[in-house]
């Protein structure tokens, strides 16, 4: 790092004081406001909070990662902006008129508040142990890489940087509210795209070009059924990603983190109306398209140039090349002084929006869905400070797991999709037949939840277990639990789910028309259908279709 990389961090950081302290001048009396802007943010907010929230360290270190060491087949789980449009066109008139604060609330909304409880219960468990804490420990991984500091003052650099990251977002998060992620995401999406947009291009011209990562990257079979690094549609028979499992699983786990999950949702709910909602939605699919370009395939080109040179990434102990460092060698070898400042801001950018908004979602499900349903007289400000307690606490645990997720940081990623697909199914079919299913009931979906939590957490003991126990026998609970493909099992699993939500709710009684008023498909109000259509214009579905032709056309090249 040169002082002119130095000059263009302290300028984004003055850039950054200065928005947070224009958001500090609005007034935050209310829960509203501090957990949701006041309901008032327009869709370029809502689209850029989408975006920046969901870029986080884990795609800078994983995806780049994934590319450099398998190529294209992650990509199923990057170019996913259709499933966003379903946010916008399909969820958001449901939500929107719920004026629901949390996704758990709408459950229970249209199920019962057992439903509710058990939806916030695995959202805080799953954010404080795998997001919070995969995107601090990846985000000091980066940069003890880019700085090239090993220690300062005696202590670990990966330890000054995780910990000053976190304190450093959580304090404008605490203080700041939603707000301050919304409007701080807005200075970060540009650097973010642009230090990544510059890290491709520079790293195209030192390969020679897209064609030479694309020979390159052809050459050799990553598996025994002929596939290479371009093949985004495996071999069905491929052991990691089959070409169905791997669209059925990646559209279910879509679905889930899209449609259904707080961390994402609670940006749309932060719109003034339906049309802001949906249109932040749509915005947020365009920006979802860019990933696979900005991370993953930079990871490609950095396999090429190792390929090259035998010397481009650096290897472990055992002489194994590692590929996680893709991202960071690229922009410690490639960038000239300024552009790596400009890079760095980017990265800053990706980390902080992302802990940000798991900070403002963690306090949020914990003082709505818990603290409020106890103490319901709560005064509003009294709710606003208990939602900054509740972030600090979430900051604490998050460091405090740090240690544990360090010693397993070799697998980390890998079992991160695992891990997801083990959270979405129940969830996901609890929501869409919630919405698309008048009959289904509040048993039904409740137990659709319970079954998808007891599957999965069998399933991840199940792999816990045979993974560190040598020499166990083959039998059907092993053969079901652990040997079947795990985006296989996601699809059995979602299926199973659905099952039970249909069998449950026809053994028991079905919702009344009042209970379920708004919330399902074919019980809105003519008033309610007619404010939906003219929040809606043709722009909209154009832009809709542009979407999903760019998305139909990545799968056709990359086939």
């Amino acid at each position: 790092m040169q002082l002119l990389d130095w000059i263009v961090i302290g300028l984004f950081a003055v850039l950054l004081v200065a928005i947070i302290v224009w958001v500090l001048k609005k007034k935050q009396d209310s829960s509203g406001d501090y957990f949701l802007a006041g309901r008032d943010a327009t869709w370029i907010a809502i689209g850029a909070s989408i975006f920046a929230s969901n870029i986080g360290s884990e795609h800078l270190v994983g995806l780049a990662g994934t590319g450099a060491s398998g190529g294209m087949a992650m990509a199923h789980w990057e170019i996913q902006g259709w499933i966003i449009l379903l946010l916008g066109w399909v969820f958001v008139p449901f939500y929107s008129r719920s004026m629901v604060y949390t996704m758990p609330e709408f459950l229970e909304r249209r199920y019962n508040s057992q439903s509710r409880t058990i939806l916030s219960f695995i959202s805080l468990i799953s954010y404080v142990l795998t997001k919070v804490a995969v995107t601090v420990f990846a985000g000091g991984l980066v940069f003890q890489q880019v700085f090239g500091i090993e220690q300062i003052w005696g202590i670990d650099f990966f330890w000054i940087a995780a910990v000053g990251l976190v304190l450093l977002t959580a304090l404008y998060t605490v203080i700041g509210g939603m707000r301050s992620v919304l409007y701080t995401s807005i200075l970060q999406t540009p650097f973010l795209l642009l230090g990544s947009l510059v890290i491709l291009v520079l790293g195209l011209k030192e390969l020679g070009g897209w064609e030479e990562m694309m020979r390159i990257c052809g050459l050799e079979h990553i598996n025994e059924f002929g596939d290479t690094r371009l093949n985004l549609m495996r071999s069905n028979s491929d052991p990691s990603v089959p070409w169905l499992g791997a669209i059925v699983g990646s559209a279910i786990i879509g679905f889930w983190y899209w449609c259904t999950d707080q961390y994402i949702v609670q940006r749309v709910l932060s719109g003034k109306n339906e049309r802001e909602a949906r249109r932040g939605s749509i915005f947020g699919a365009y920006l979802k398209l860019l990933p696979v370009f900005l991370f993953l395939i930079p990871g490609m080109i950095a396999y090429a140039l190792h390929y090259n040179s035998g010397t481009f990434l650096p290897l472990d102990d055992a002489g194994k090349t590692i590929t996680d460092a893709a991202f960071p060698v690229l922009v410690a070898k490639l960038l000239p002084a300024g552009i790596k400042g400009l890079v760095v801001c980017g990265i800053l950018a990706a980390l902080m929006s992302s802990l940000a908004s798991l900070f403002n979602s963690s306090s949020m499900l914990f003082t709505i869905d818990f603290y409020k349903r106890f103490r319901p007289a709560t005064p509003e400000k009294k709710l606003v400070r208990v939602g900054q307690i509740a972030t600090v606490v979430v900051v604490v645990l998050g460091i405090l797991w740090i240690p544990i997720m360090r010693s397993v940081g070799d697998v980390l990623y890998a079992y991160l999709q695992e891990v997801q697909s083990l959270l979405a199914p129940g969830i996901a079919a609890a929501f869409l037949l919630g919405v698309t299913w008048k009959r289904a009931s509040a048993k039904g979906g409740l137990w659709g939840l319970i079954a998808g939590l007891v599957i999965g957490l069998t399933r991840l003991g199940a792999m816990i277990y045979y993974k560190t126990v040598d020499g166990t026998a083959d039998n059907l609970f092993k053969y079901v639990f652990y040997d079947v493909n795990w985006l296989f099992f996601c699809g059995w699993m979602f299926l199973f789910c659905v099952l039970v939500i249909v069998g449950v709710s026809y053994a028991t009684a079905a919702p009344s028309p009042g209970k379920i008023q708004g919330l399902v498909f074919g019980t809105s109000t003519p008033e309610q259908r007619a404010a939906s259509r003219a929040s809606w214009t043709y722009w909209d579905v154009f832009h809709t279709a542009v979407i999903l032709g760019i998305t139909t056309l990545f799968y056709i090249y990359f086939w």
